[in-house]
């Protein structure tokens, strides 16, 4: 039965970075992509002790748009374009990096005292070859902004692109999908199958497409064209993303992904001679270039 449904099943490499756990899911060994999203995230959840909250410094990135969405918590984005954003659950921070951007993100002072939750998916989406030297952009999306289909015991926020007749507010670059699915006790919901390439993420609680039961942490790639229907016994949160297949292969290095290993190249030279500019308002540290990059890296 799984085959039918299922092209390829991912499963996380999984860190503990000390007080919350990352899970990756893409890039993997056995699939880079799914659609336009070449890295898939999840953080937490967690709860981080009194006093203590994210800080991730200055860095840069080339040739892709990053999408930050969250379950639980906030999180301060600054860049080099000048942007000051709080995201919080719900809303969307596309940042397209283009021909390049440099960004912070960390817990905002007011949440750190009492110690900040952290919950949330993190993917990057590569961008089209002809659009990956555009210039660089950041746009916010507010929760209330964004639609959301709610029926048979579930609701589900079209994050990106069109699903179930809606279409979110954000920035496509190329056709992308992705949304947040709540399935209440016994809730349900059909899986749009127009998409090329689908993958669905169990993130919370209990799910399963079909009958077959969804583990967590996992990324399902679904068959072209399959139908089915997703289902929740106890109560749970599944991502559905995806879109066109990419126009070719991409090459990634840290934070950088090209088309080009050459334009990687140039990034890496650029980052370390100091070319990128930083955040106005955040420019005291940055990360530096790694001599070896780790599968997950957060300072």
């Amino acid at each position: 039965m799984a085959d039918n449904l299922f092209l390829q099943t991912l499963l996380p490499t999984t860190h503990d970075l000390g007080g919350f756990k990352v899970h990756r899911t893409l890039p993997h060994r056995e699939r880079t992509t799914i659609g336009p999203f070449i890295f898939f995230d999840q953080m937490g959840p967690a709860h981080l002790a009194p006093g203590i909250g994210i800080d991730v410094r200055p860095h840069p990135h080339i040739n892709l748009a990053t999408v930050t969405y969250l379950f639980a918590g906030a999180i301060n984005h600054r860049d080099s374009l000048g942007t000051f954003a709080t995201i919080e659950p719900g809303a969307v921070n596309l940042m397209t990096a283009g021909k390049g951007i440099t960004h912070s993100e960390r817990s905002p002072a007011a949440v750190r005292a009492e110690g900040p939750e952290l919950s949330g998916i993190q993917t990057w989406l590569a961008l089209p070859s002809d659009k990956e030297e555009m210039d660089p952009a950041f746009e916010h999306v507010a929760k209330a902004d964004l639609p959301v289909i709610d029926g048979g015991g579930a609701q589900a926020r079209v994050v990106m692109g069109t699903l179930w007749g809606a279409t979110a507010p954000v920035t496509c670059h190329s056709l992308t999908i992705y949304a947040d699915i709540v399935l209440d006790p016994g809730g349900a919901i059909p899986i749009d199958a127009d998409a090329e390439e689908r993958g669905l993420y169990l993130a919370l609680g209990d799910a399963s497409l079909d009958g077959e039961p969804l583990q967590p942490s996992t990324l399902y790639v679904l068959r072209p064209g399959v139908r089915a229907t997703l289902r929740s016994e106890r109560g749970g949160r599944v991502m559905l993303c995806g879109g066109a297949a990419l126009d070719g292969p991409r090459h990634v290095f840290w934070n950088f992904v090209s088309s080009r290993r050459d334009r990687i190249n140039q990034a890496k030279e650029d980052w370390k001679a100091g070319r990128f500019a930083l955040p106005p308002d955040d420019h005291d540290e940055f990360i530096p270039l790694p001599e070896i990059v780790k599968t997950v890296s957060y300072p």
